[in-house]
């Protein structure tokens, strides 16, 4: 809180989303009970209350919804690509009617503040589906081919940190090249994936056409194996990615995978401070810096290291950690008891190497899963939260003299998603841009998204690109 005045409490109203006690899978157009009769309990992260009860599907229901799924491919991929363009433009436009209820429901059920996901998921998700509506009767002239035919059925699995957005990144393309599709929505953030089914009963989507199934880990490993499934789409931890890799290894299915990240944003001396200062903070603290390419590893010049962490700490001190809900806050709550307690395990080992620890103070709730903003300083390469992917809102704080040092710490990962560059020359920006090893280079920014720009990674942060013309290869018989 700011030491200079407080905000009145700005709160956005639970009123405008009804949650029903009790959800089913959607399969076929229609909710269904799970067949075995399973359900589990999803969370509000900022309260600990429980907001809904949740089907978990089973092997069964996975037979069933690729079964629908595949029914339904006859027909969709038969119709002209203008005829499905409208049905993905009915639902971008519904999207963007019924964006506050949508907007309530992920900051309640995910955690993350109502300022992002009114003013920054829902746009995009709104703007993936205009976009890949736009691209549906033009496949012939994407680069692959003349007559670009879909895959089939596409096995699609998401996670918790950006619910809604994931599920359009990945419907949006898979629907405007002809495919049908089964999508796992995450265990702890299940019911904006329930309320797309609605949207799309709304926009008159035929049955199979998109399926949702909610469940466990279980649930996605059981669709990933299904036999009927032409393409396998996942994003998170690269653990994961991992043992998905292995299932689909030798079978026909088309595999593209967007895992974990350990992001540079690398500022050199000559870059306005107070603008890398605001990138920085949105580059880690945004979404509780529960984003897979969050600018986790900040590079600083030596020269300009002192000034900047001042700037930095004073810019901290003016963030506002509490409810979700309120229009105020700019940091929400971890999104559940085993992230917080992957993050604080990892900080605890931070200062227990050596790393120097800084929060600003702030009052966290007594309830729910909180985490204050923290900057780890002396840092070295060695340490385990410069080298593994903490998923929180925890930065840390390196230091460089030149550009090939710059380029060679952070390169020196395993992962390879994003990376940012600060300064005013642009030729620096360029050289840099091309050396390092990233999918994603932001120039003076970070975490801008656009559907018309790929996005993907290298090395333990995955391949395939999700976004642009390059998105729609992944859903393509090329």
């Amino acid at each position: 809180m700011s030491p200079m005045f407080e905000y009145a409490p700005a709160p956005e109203s639970r009123a405008v989303v009804d949650i029903a006690p009790s959800y089913g899978l959607f399969v076929d157009g229609e909710f269904r009970e799970a067949a075995g009769g399973r359900s589990f309990k999803t969370l509000s992260p900022s309260t600990e209350e429980v907001l809904a009860e949740v089907a978990h599907a089973g092997a069964e229901d996975v037979d069933a919804a690729v079964a629908a799924a595949r029914r339904a491919f006859a027909s969709w991929s038969a119709l002209p690509g203008s005829e499905r363009a409208k049905y993905l433009f009915r639902i971008a436009r519904i999207i963007q009617e019924r964006s506050r209820e949508l907007a309530v429901l992920e900051t309640l059920d995910n955690g993350k503040p109502i300022r992002e996901t009114r003013d920054a998921d829902l746009p995009l998700v709104a703007a993936h589906f205009f976009y890949h509506a736009g691209w549906a009767d033009k496949l012939a002239h994407a680069g692959y081919g003349p007559d670009p035919r879909p895959l089939g059925v596409a096995a699609q699995v998401i996670p918790w940190n950006f619910p809604l957005l994931m599920l359009a990144w990945k419907v949006a393309p898979a629907l405007a090249c002809g495919n049908t599709v089964v999508l796992k929505p995450a265990e702890t953030t299940p019911l904006s994936a329930l309320f797309f089914a609605d949207v799309c009963r709304q926009a008159g989507l035929p049955g199979g056409v998109v399926n949702i199934l909610t469940g466990d880990g279980s649930t996605g490993a059981a669709l990933v194996a299904h036999e009927g499934v032409d393409k396998v789409a996942f994003t998170g931890s690269t653990a994961v990615g991992k043992q998905i890799a292995r299932t689909v290894a030798g079978t026909r299915k088309k595999l593209t995978l967007e895992l974990g990240g350990k992001g540079a944003n690398i500022v050199f001396d000559d870059a306005p401070i107070d603008q890398a200062v605001e990138g920085i903070v949105n580059g880690i603290y945004f979404n509780q810096g529960q984003v897979c390419c969050a600018g986790s590893r900040l590079l600083v010049q030596e020269s300009v290291q002192d000034e900047l962490l001042e700037a930095l700490r004073r810019r901290l001190s003016t963030l506002r950690v509490g409810d979700p809900l309120d229009k105020n806050t700019d940091v929400g709550a971890i999104n559940s008891a085993e992230q917080l307690a992957r993050i604080t395990e990892l900080a605890d080992s931070g200062e227990a190497e050596g790393a120097e620890r800084w929060s600003p103070a702030c009052e966290l709730p007594e309830r729910g899963f909180w985490f204050a903003p923290t900057v780890f300083t002396n840092v070295t390469q060695a340490h385990r939260i410069a080298r593994e992917e903490i998923f929180g809102p925890v930065l840390s704080v390196l230091s460089f003299r030149t550009p090939d040092e710059a380029v060679a710490k952070a390169n020196n990962s395993q992962y390879g998603l994003s990376a940012g560059v600060w300064t005013e020359k642009g030729s620096r920006i360029l050289a840099m841009a091309n050396r390092l090893r990233a999918g994603v280079v932001w120039a003076n920014t970070f975490n801008k998204f656009d559907p018309t720009s790929p996005f993907g990674g290298y090395r333990e942060s995955g391949f395939g690109r999700e976004g642009g013309r390059h998105g729609l290869e992944a859903y393509l018989d090329v």
